[in-house]
């Protein structure tokens, strides 16, 4: 397989990890690649991969008359040597106690998450380390991810297999189609390159409109049928999704030390950009307020990604026991409505806790399964078997856009 230039040289090709991988189903002996891509097929046990430069090698090897050199990779050495190495942590971020617990409930339980706050706040350098604390990759998720890199052609030549979990963070001018895939050869989009990994939606309300509501159904399926004439394609797209905004067009609405400036009723309407059934689908609402000089300044470090994640992954496992019979659900912010009521069950003092919220707070009724699910990651992270009052009103601290009041 390869693409061949006039003078000879063997230029490299998209999809070789899906490619090799039907090599070895259909029994193939060996396969010859532009010497780009050889590393890439390499993954694949049971294959020789050999990497030429031109036809020529290929002819003179075919014919016995010269030699390729076979490419090997011991795929799983390479992947647990490279599975924990990440530049970005959480101790490079000061301050911000209650916003890296909130990532670290949302991290535990899968939930998707809003970040609101002024510029400068820390909403994108927060977001960045969020695969920090995610469970690493099984090797298993690591092939699943790298074959839909493969197919865009997104594998870097030196890369053989993707050990990092994505964070895909698309431009708010985006269009339908390189959201959630398509053309008239249908492609990934960028959903689905954040496959098993975390999209990163920068400044939310200044998406289009369309762009957003193509959400909806992934969100929900976890993955994507794109559909042609002749054929329709189904792309995986099990994501996370973690979004920022400024709270109003000026950013400073809320703001400690700085007034808005703007008009009455703005607020309300620049957050109605964002539709109310998208909104529905994000489980953590969090305002995010600047950090004082004070924080800035301190030396001392604050707790590692590593420490966050080993938390997060107890957590994990709790669920995966807990929905080991329920096909398709590994995390709390996969409960349906009937799991829910099953396995969040509420005392008294608990009952009584969120009905006085919903009707102090004026929280919407879309609210109320989204904080019975959070809370129960809370009580997971606590190694608690029943949800308590007091996860319960961390959850309903979670719900800032849920309130009547907000922006009026």
């Amino acid at each position: 397989m390869g693409e061949l230039s006039l003078d000879g040289t063997l230029q490299p090709i998209k999809g070789v990890l899906p490619i090799a991988i039907n090599a070895r189903k259909e029994e193939f002996e060996g396969l010859i690649l532009p010497k780009q891509n050889a590393r890439e097929a390499a993954v694949v046990d049971r294959l020789k991969v050999y990497g030429a430069e031109n036809i020529s090698e290929v002819i003179d090897f075919l014919n016995d008359e010269g030699s390729l050199e076979q490419t090997v990779i011991d795929t799983r050495a390479e992947f647990y040597a490279q599975v924990n190495n990440n530049p970005l942590d959480f101790s490079d971020v000061k301050g911000q106690e209650n916003v890296k617990r909130a990532l670290e409930i949302a991290a535990a339980g899968s939930h998707n998450i809003i970040l609101v706050g002024p510029p400068g706040s820390g909403k994108t350098m927060l977001a960045k380390r969020i695969p920090t604390v995610l469970p690493p990759f099984s090797l298993k998720e690591a092939l699943e991810t790298t074959k839909i890199h493969s197919v865009v052609g997104k594998i870097d030549k030196e890369t053989s297999l993707m050990t990092r979990r994505p964070f895909r963070s698309p431009h708010h001018t985006i269009s339908d189609v390189a959201l959630v895939g398509g053309g008239n050869y249908p492609q990934p989009g960028e959903i689905s390159l954040a496959h098993n990994g975390v999209l990163f939606l920068d400044e939310l309300p200044e998406f289009k409109r369309t762009v957003l509501e193509v959400m909806r159904q992934p969100l929900e399926d976890r993955n994507i049928t794109i559909s042609r004439a002749k054929f329709s394609v189904e792309y995986p797209a099990s994501f996370m999704l973690v979004a920022s905004m400024n709270p109003c067009p000026c950013g400073y609405y809320n703001h400690p030390t700085k007034e808005c400036v703007c008009a009455p009723g703005v607020v309300q309407k620049y957050l109605n950009k964002i539709s109310g059934p998208l909104l529905d689908r994000i489980d953590i609402h969090l305002e995010v307020v600047p950090v004082p000089f004070k924080k800035l300044s301190e030396m001392e470090s604050s707790e590692n990604s590593e420490a966050v994640r080993d938390r997060v992954l107890t957590a994990r496992k709790i669920q995966e026991k807990r929905f080991a019979e329920h096909q398709g659900v590994y995390a709390n912010a996969q409960m349906t409505s009937k799991l829910i009521r099953e396995y969040v069950v509420l005392d008294n003092e608990s009952n009584n806790l969120i009905k006085n919220a919903m009707d102090r707070l004026g929280l919407s009724a879309r609210a109320y399964d989204r904080i019975l699910k959070v809370s129960r990651t809370i009580a997971d992270l606590e190694g608690a078997e029943h949800v308590q009052a007091d996860h319960l009103s961390e959850a309903i601290h979670y719900r800032s856009l849920d309130r009547e009041n907000w922006g009026g």
